[in-house]
Parts: structure tokens; C-alpha cells; sequence
């Protein structure tokens, strides 16, 4: 019988899929990301929520805080999607809640696969449904930073989208944005997207950072639990 971790590492796999092959798809189909992010968020407070559950069984602080964060990043992230480019502070709050979110979405993750006794399929999706996670939410940073400051990225073609006043965000292409973090995630650098302002710059090191530490703790991790494996077996 799967267990309820078990379930919610594969649906979080499951959305972070979707999301990438929403990215893939033509417009104005590749706006269905829109609810892949919705989507996302909301599997994470429910699934990371309810982690450290209190006394008989009721969430515990740390929960209802992340939950509440959650919540106010969603609600954020939907105003800022929902406004012409040109209102360009609103992308600010999405820069600042999604960040904390996110590490602390990654954190909490790591912290149920450190729990795990066994290294099983399920595990395995878990770890990588985090990193894709990242991935994602290091994009929807990136995205919020050139509505803010645009031509923080040289080679997205994003200028003339942002400077039509009458464009909502929602409706501005930014796959070349995403693309470029999961690059910089994985530290590739291929050279076709530069961050050209220092904001830009040090945002897209942090995101580099984040992704090899990330590896790094979840390999750890996973070959620890091996390692238990083989010597009991």
C-alpha cells in the first residue's frame, strides 16, 4: 500500500511534470503554466503542512505558518499576474514571498526524506519533484524580476512585451526566463540568456547555489539510507 508521503511525492512529481510541458507547449497554450503554479503551491501546503504534527495530531506552528505564507505568496502571485506590466511594484512581493517559500518549502522537503527509513520509487520521486520544484520557482523569481526591472536578461525578446502597457502579465511569453533557471539550477551557462543587472546577477548565483546544495544534501541523504539498506539486508 503506498503511504500518504508516498502519494504526495508522486502528485508533486506529477505537477512539476505538467508544468515543464506546459512550458513546451505553443501559445496560448503555454499559459496553462499559470495553473500549474496554482497547483503547485497548493500541493505543498497541504502535503508540507501538515509536517510536525502537534500534540494529537493537530498542525503544529511551524505548519500553520508555512501554510499562511503559502497562501499570502499565491495571493500575490495572482494580483501581479493579473496586472499590466507596467505596474511593475507588485512584482516585488512576489520576489520576496516566493523566495522565502520556496527555501522553505526545499527545507521542509528535505527534512521528510531525511526521515525516510527506506530508499524506494517513492523516495526517489520525492527528490526529484524538490529539485524541480526549485527549478520552477527560481523561474517565476526570475519572471517577476524583469517585470520589475526590465532588461535585467539579455536574449529573452521580453522587452517589447513588457513595455506594452496594456499587456498583462499573464499574457507575456516567459519560457526563455524559466529555461534559464533550470540552467542556472543546474550551472550549465550556456551563454544565450545574460543576466545583465547586478539584482539579476546575484539572483541567478543564489539560484546556482541553491541547486548544488540541494544535490548535495539530498545525495547525502539517499546514500546514507543505502547504506543502512545493504548492511541490514
Amino acid at each position: 500500500m503506498i503511504s500518504r508521503l508516498g502519494r504526495f511525492y508522486a502528485l508533486l512529481l506529477v505537477v512539476c511534470l505538467a508544468v515543464l510541458v506546459c512550458f513546451a507547449l505553443p501559445p496560448p497554450w503555454s499559459g496553462l503554466t499559470s495553473i500549474g503554479y496554482l497547483l503547485l503551491g497548493l500541493v505543498l501546503i497541504l502535503g508540507l503542512g501538515r509536517q510536525n504534527r502537534g500534540p494529537a495530531g493537530s498542525v503544529s506552528a511551524s505548519g500553520r505558518a508555512y501554510g499562511v505564507l503559502g497562501i499570502t505568496a499565491i495571493g500575490f502571485w495572482l494580483l501581479w499576474t493579473l496586472t499590466p506590466s507596467e505596474l511593475r511594484t507588485t512584482g516585488i512581493p512576489v520576489v520576496v514571498l516566493w523566495t522565502v517559500f520556496s527555501g522553505w518549502s526545499a527545507i521542509r522537503l528535505i527534512s521528510l526524506l531525511a526521515g525516510e527509513k527506506r530508499v524506494n520509487a517513492a523516495v526517489l520521486q520525492g527528490a526529484l519533484a524538490g529539485y524541480l520544484m526549485l527549478g520552477i520557482f527560481a523561474g517565476l523569481l526570475l519572471c517577476a524580476l524583469e517585470t520589475i526591472d526590465p532588461g535585467s536578461f539579455r536574449g529573452t525578446g521580453l522587452s517589447e512585451a513588457l513595455h506594452d502597457t496594456a499587456t498583462p502579465v499573464w499574457g507575456v511569453n516567459f519560457v526563455k526566463l524559466n529555461y534559464f533557471a533550470f540552467v542556472s539550477l543546474t550551472t550549465m551557462g550556456y551563454g544565450d540568456v545574460v543576466p545583465q543587472s547586478a539584482p539579476a546577477q546575484m539572483v541567478s548565483v543564489v539560484i546556482a547555489i541553491a541547486g548544488t546544495f540541494y544535490v548535495a544534501a539530498v545525495m547525502g541523504l539517499l546514500i546514507s539510507r543505502l547504506t543502512v539498506q545493504e548492511s541490514r539486508e
